[in-house]
C-alpha cells in the first residue's frame, strides 16, 4: 500500500504572461511558493489531512522567493540543486528565471529543457531512496496553464480551442489572448520543428511551447516509473508534463494515477490521449496538486482491497458455475 506519500510542487514562470494571459503578476509565484514553505496553502491542509509531506521545487521562479534564503521553522532544510543528500522542504533546482514568450520565441533551450526534466527525475529518485512509495505532483506557476494547453494541443492532436480553458477564470478578451498567444507559438514550432508537431522530438517541443515545471513534472513521471513507483497526477499542468513522459517513455503510462477531473478542457483531453480515467470530479481549478491529493485516500484503499481482499477461493465461497447461483 501507498503509505509514504510525497506531493512535490515545482514552481515556475512564464514569459508569455505578458501576452495578457493572466489577471495576475509573474510576482506571486514566489509568493504562493513562500506560503507554501510556511505550511499555509491549500496543498499543505490537504496534505496534512491525508499524512503526505510536501516538498517544493523551484525551478523557474522569476522572483525572489520571501524566506528561502534560511531554513524555516518546521522546515526540512534546504538543499542546493542536485546530489545525493536528502531531500529537504525546499530544492533549489534553478534552470532560468522563468521561460521566454513562447508565442514569439523559444520558452527555453533544449539543453534547459533537458536540465528540467533532470531535475524531476532527480528529486523522484532521492525521495524514492528516502522511503516515498508514491508521488503526487503538484504546480505553481502564474500562466501555466498556457504553455500546459500548447503542449496539449501538440501532442494530442487537437485544436487550440478545443484545449484552452479559462485558468484562474480569467474574462473573454483575455482567453481570446490566451488563444492567439498558443496559436502563433505553435505555428511558429511548426516552421522548425515540422508541420504534425506529434511527431517532433519531445524534448525540443518542451522547449518551444513548454514551461520549466513542466518539464519537470515529466522527469518526476520518468524517475518515479524507473523505480516503479506510482504516480498521482493532478490537473492540466501535470497532465501536460505527463504527455511529455509519455512522448519519451511511453512504458511509464504504467505507473500514472489521474487523480481527478479538472475544470480545464485540456484536462480531459490530456487523459484521453493518455487512457486514464479520473478518481473524482468535484470542478476543482486550484492546482498546487490539490485534486490528486484529494485522491490518495482512494489510492490507497484501492491498495489494500488488491493486496488484503480474500478471493472467493481463499474465503470458501462457492462460484455461480459451481453452484449454480446468479444464473
Amino acid at each position: 500500500m501507498p503509505a509514504d506519500a510525497t506531493v512535490v510542487v515545482f514552481a515556475g514562470d512564464h514569459g508569455v504572461l505578458v501576452e495578457g494571459v493572466s489577471p495576475w503578476p509573474a510576482e506571486v509565484t514566489a509568493q504562493m511558493v513562500a506560503n507554501f514553505l510556511a505550511g499555509g496553502a491549500a496543498i499543505n491542509v490537504l496534505a496534512r489531512e491525508v499524512g503526505a509531506r510536501v516538498v517544493v521545487v523551484d525551478v523557474g521562479v522569476a522572483t525572489p522567493i520571501p524566506g528561502a534564503g534560511v531554513p524555516l521553522p518546521g522546515a526540512g532544510g534546504l538543499l542546493a540543486g542536485g546530489g545525493d543528500g536528502p531531500v529537504g522542504d525546499f530544492v533549489a533546482a534553478k534552470v532560468r528565471a522563468g521561460t521566454g514568450n513562447l508565442a514569439i520565441e523559444p520558452a527555453m533551450t533544449v539543453d534547459e529543457a533537458g536540465r528540467a526534466l533532470d531535475a524531476g527525475a532527480d528529486v523522484a529518485r532521492r525521495l524514492v531512496a528516502e522511503g516515498a512509495d508514491c508521488l503526487v505532483t503538484g504546480d505553481m506557476g502564474i500562466g501555466n496553464t498556457t504553455p500546459s494547453a500548447a503542449l496539449i494541443a501538440a501532442l494530442a492532436g487537437r485544436s487550440v480551442r478545443e484545449v484552452t480553458g479559462r485558468g484562474t477564470g480569467i474574462s473573454d478578451v483575455a482567453w481570446e489572448a490566451k488563444v492567439a498567444a498558443i496559436e502563433r507559438g505553435l505555428e511558429r514550432a511548426r516552421s522548425k520543428l515540422g508541420a504534425d508537431l506529434q511527431e517532433a522530438e519531445p524534448l525540443e517541443l518542451l522547449a518551444e511551447i513548454g514551461g520549466l515545471e513542466i518539464g519537470a513534472i515529466a522527469g518526476l513521471v520518468l524517475g518515479a516509473a524507473a523505480a516503479e513507483v506510482p504516480v498521482v497526477l493532478d490537473g492540466v499542468i501535470a497532465l501536460a508534463g505527463a504527455l511529455v513522459a509519455a512522448a519519451l517513455a511511453p512504458p511509464c503510462n504504467g505507473y500514472l494515477i489521474a487523480g481527478h477531473r479538472s475544470t480545464e478542457p485540456g484536462a480531459s483531453i490530456a487523459m484521453a490521449h493518455l487512457g486514464l480515467e479520473p478518481l473524482l470530479d468535484l470542478g476543482l481549478r486550484l492546482g498546487e496538486g490539490t485534486g490528486a491529493c484529494l485522491a490518495l485516500p482512494l489510492v490507497r484503499a484501492g491498495a489494500r482491497v488488491l493486496g488484503e481482499m480474500a478471493t472467493f477461493d481463499d474465503g470458501g465461497v462457492a462460484s455461480a458455475s459451481a453452484s449454480g447461483a446468479w444464473a
